[in-house]
């Protein structure tokens, strides 16, 4: 082992002090170390990249046996006011007077969309549609028909809208699991949408009771938006209610359709994935006689994790993500409810459309990417 000797800086002997090699070589490492703890720190780009990721996702890498630990990815709510926008009036009349400028079959049918096929029931829907509906019979909806002149027709009635697939064994996840996360899915969308209690405004307890209420915030932000709705919290994100004080259902049947998948997913689990649209015909209470309608699409990804793995409770659902969109629904209310507009009213000055015109029953168009702004919809 050699001896380093300090330097005397008078240019004197050297002092015989010794310093071994160790010591030496620490006294640089702490040194160098010192000065990059206090230096300001750029982040890699792997570092930005995974912090980017966890703040889209909403959620940190789950552990073992620490259970999924985010909370749902949430997406942005789009109301729309029932005003005829000037160019999807005009397209939708174009295909009015020729139905086949519509590209693929937008039923997912094969059916002919003639005069004879007008009120037909549709198959279950299969795959994603590529084009929107053909436009209906100009009809006015009335209490005796609350459908006419809308597609939903010829939609399925209610929960029997909601068919599910046939359950097959997914990697590890046997089928008796799948079957569990398809009934669990099919329950919460049904309570949440269809139940004419909860769609009076009454509390979705079937709905509530399949969530895992181990996910962080959900079912506590659920109850914050049920008790005290706000532009934060609304429980029209995850359930459809109207004010039974302002109007009411007409009949007992809301119009369903949609479809239902399942694939692995996280958590050595079986996602589930629903895209469905329900449209419901209402009635003032102030004993006017006059029929619109409001059309909510909601798509939602749900799993049901491993309780051998994972901190959660069995056979409960996680939920991923959920967004919504609601064609024909006042956009500057927040009070939990549904407002729809009515042919013979005008809408508030504050409710100025300044998003661009949809229509509610394209089932071909992805939601939950769309500003939020309050926007139009061609048709009810």
């Amino acid at each position: 082992m050699s001896d380093r000797r300090s330097e005397d800086p008078s240019g004197d002997e050297p002092s015989s002090s010794p310093i071994s090699d160790e010591v030496w070589e620490q006294f640089i490492r702490d040194n160098e170390r010192s000065i990059r703890d206090s230096a300001p720190k750029e982040p890699s780009a792997r570092a930005r990249m995974v912090t980017e990721r966890l703040k889209c996702e909403g959620a940190p890498p789950e552990g073992w046996r620490t259970g999924p630990t985010g909370t749902p990815k949430k997406g942005r709510r789009r109301k729309a006011w029932a005003i005829i926008g000037v160019p999807v009036a005009i397209a939708v009349a174009v295909v009015a007077m020729k139905p086949s400028l519509l590209p693929g079959d937008p039923f997912g049918s094969g059916a002919d969309s003639g005069a004879g096929a007008s009120s037909s029931p549709l198959p279950a829907e299969s795959t994603k549609p590529t084009a929107p509906p053909a436009a209906a019979d100009p009809d006015v909806p009335t209490l005796d028909e609350p459908f006419a002149g809308s597609p939903a027709l010829r939609w399925a009635d209610g929960e029997a809208g909601i068919v599910l697939p046939k359950a097959t064994a997914v990697g590890a996840v046997p089928k008796d699991k799948v079957e569990l996360a398809l009934r669990q899915t099919r329950k919460l969308l049904v309570d949440a949408n269809l139940n004419p209690k909860v769609v009076a405004g009454a509390r979705p307890v079937a709905a509530l009771s399949v969530l895992d209420p181990k996910q962080p915030g959900l079912i506590d932000d659920l109850n914050t938006a049920l008790r005290s709705p706000s532009e934060a919290h609304d429980p029209l994100s995850m359930f459809s209610r109207f004010d039974p004080a302002e109007v009411r259902l007409v009949g007992d049947v809301i119009k369903t359709r949609g479809r239902i998948t399942f694939k692995k997913g996280k958590f050595d689990a079986v996602a589930v994935h629903a895209d469905y649209t329900f449209v419901y015909p209402v009635v003032r209470t102030d004993g006017s006689t006059e029929v619109t309608r409001t059309i909510v699409r909601r798509v939602i990804d749900t799993e049901l994790p491993d309780p051998v793995h994972y901190n959660v409770t069995s056979g409960r659902l996680m939920v991923v993500k959920y967004d919504e969109d609601a064609g024909n629904s006042a956009c500057d209310v927040n009070d939990g409810y549904l407002h729809p507009q009515f042919p013979s009213q005008a809408p508030s000055a504050s409710a100025t459309p300044s998003g661009p015109a949809v229509d509610p029953y394209d089932r071909s168009r992805d939601i939950g990417k769309e500003s939020g702004d309050c926007g139009t919809v061609s048709r009810t």
